[in-house]
């Protein structure tokens, strides 16, 4: 078994891997294990240090998640976040009690100084910075031999510390973006607390993801589904530098996608990286099965079982077909399902929990514990075609969840109109390559207009530009108003249909990127 540098143990917060992707841009190797692990677990990674996670519980809950006590007397340095931290408290013999108000949102942090001297936690981070708070209970009382850290005006306990022990706990996130110098901290940790000297680069990851993908498909064969993204495509080259002829990439015209996507991803595959893509034309199939449904979730299932429909038709016609695989990434992931824990389930995605019972495959899914920029890197690692790589995201049902209602041809080809003269504006302005996600959702709200001396009642199109790093959490882009209004305007004149344009102001949280 591999060593492990850090371990993360997860009680079910939606920001755990977070705490991983911050330690792997240190160049930490960490590991996201669920809060049960026991400490012979823990002992075989041979960590040099062990995270506590937040989480959505209480520790006064009748089930509230503990850890296995026995990690506190191996020696290990010890960090707690939030519910990690309120953990911590208990589990030393200090008390936890419910706050008068909930704590959501930034805090400034102040780090107590004793004889001049901050805690090796603080190292190098400023006084008076922001941080992340998101709790509703809080520490009332240190335990014996702990002491506070960093303060807050809402928390004389923002941070405390048993130096003795090199045990560590922090009521906000260091984690999230929100955090100034939260990456910091973490730093500080990993690197002077717990002395870690390793340096972990996404290339180990390749080869640690290409060995075991070798391993587990043996001589089989593995049936990929291609999109045409960032994520199955990655997923592709790295199956077939692993594989080789064994793969059967798949691309599935769904109707769904945007404009000119069937041919861009074919010249990709088919000419510039020479894979044998095969394409299976399935509109037909998506959109009569999509007819009259409105309810995003069931948009979401339906297009999730139609292309496995589709696969499985596809799979019938190779032999030695054992695996089936995906670009699943984690932020899909932990909106989807409960990962290594408790945590909350925020939407359905198409391609997240596994296969039918009826479907006998097994599923690969190489990038699930990456977010979108590390699998940028990746990529690049594997030699794809930077135009590719730093495309914006698509959702995997494509279209289906930017039409509000039902989804039909007409429809579609309007959205497809206006999305691709917001890419065009965006990408003749620069700002494509400065922002996160960029895309137009037709509302199906129509209002009046004037076009000439005629009347028009037609469709709303919304546009939704924002900035991001890992799609966590995101906040609406700040387009100078003559792009918006260049990009509103050739909208309006060059799509029949659409007579007036909307810009999206909200971020995520509290609203989600995609609106369904």
């Amino acid at each position: 078994m591999k060593d492990v540098s850090i371990i993360v143990l997860d009680f079910g917060s939606q920001y755990t891997q977070l705490i991983a992707r911050r330690l792997r841009e240190e160049r930490v190797y960490c590991e996201i294990l669920p809060y049960y692990t026991t400490v012979e677990a823990i002992v075989a990674r041979n960590p040099q240090g062990i995270i506590l996670s937040g989480g959505p519980s209480s520790v006064y809950h009748k089930d509230a998640y503990e850890v296995d006590r026995g990690i506190y007397d191996l020696g290990l340095p010890v960090l707690g976040i939030c519910y990690g931290m309120q953990r911590i408290a208990v589990d030393f013999g200090g008390s936890v009690i419910r706050s008068n108000h909930h704590e959501y949102g930034k805090a400034e942090l102040a780090i107590n100084q004793e004889h001049g001297e901050c805690s090796p936690l603080f190292k190098g981070c400023d006084d008076g910075r922001i941080v992340w708070m998101s709790h509703s209970d809080r520490v009332d009382e240190l335990p014996q031999g702990f002491k506070p850290i960093a303060h807050s005006d809402n928390s004389a306990y923002a941070a405390i510390a048993n130096e003795e022990k090199r045990v560590y706990a922090m009521q906000y996130h260091p984690e999230v973006q929100h955090s100034e110098e939260g990456y910091l901290m973490l730093r500080n940790f990993a690197r002077h607390i717990c002395g870690v000297t390793e340096k972990w680069k996404m290339e180990h990851f390749v080869k640690e993801q290409i060995a075991k993908i070798r391993e587990q498909v043996g001589d089989a064969k593995v049936l990929c589904g291609l999109s045409g993204g960032v994520d199955s495509s990655v997923t592709a080259a790295i199956l077939y530098e692993a594989i080789g002829d064994q793969l059967i990439p798949v691309f599935v015209d769904n109707g769904l996608l945007r404009k000119g996507e069937r041919e861009q991803v074919e010249e990709v595959f088919r000419i510039n990286l020479k894979v044998p893509l095969i394409t299976v034309d399935a509109v037909d199939n998506f959109l009569g099965k999509l007819s009259g449904i409105s309810d995003p979730e069931q948009k979401r299932k339906i297009i999730g079982h139609t292309f496995i429909e589709e696969f499985e038709k596809e799979a019938k016609k190779h032999d030695g077909i054992k695996f089936l695989a995906q670009g699943t990434l984690y932020p899909d992931v932990i909106e989807s399902i409960s990962v290594n824990g408790p945590s909350e389930v925020i939407k359905s995605h198409h391609n997240v929990g596994g296969l039918p019972d009826w479907m006998d495959f097994e599923l690969i899914e190489p990038l699930r514990e990456l977010f979108k920029d590390e699998v940028r890197k990746v990529g690049l690692e594997l030699g794809l075609p930077e135009g590719m790589i730093n495309r914006h995201p698509f959702p995997g049902p494509g279209l289906a969840i930017r039409i509000m209602g039902d989804v039909n041809p007409d429809d579609l080809t309007l959205l497809r109109e206006a999305d691709v003269i917001l890419l065009d504006e965006l990408k003749a302005s620069g700002y494509y390559a400065k922002t996160w996600q960029a895309f137009a959702v037709l509302l199906n709200v129509k209002s009046v207009g004037v076009m000439g001396d005629n009347r028009t009642y037609d469709n709303t199109v919304c546009i939704r530009v924002v900035e991001a790093v890992d799609g966590m959490t995101a906040t609406f882009a700040h387009l100078p108003h003559n792009l918006l209004e260049r990009i509103s305007r050739r909208i309006i004149n060059e799509v029949d249909g659409i007579n007036r344009v909307v810009y999206d102001i909200s971020s995520k949280p509290p609203a989600t990127i995609e609106w369904e």
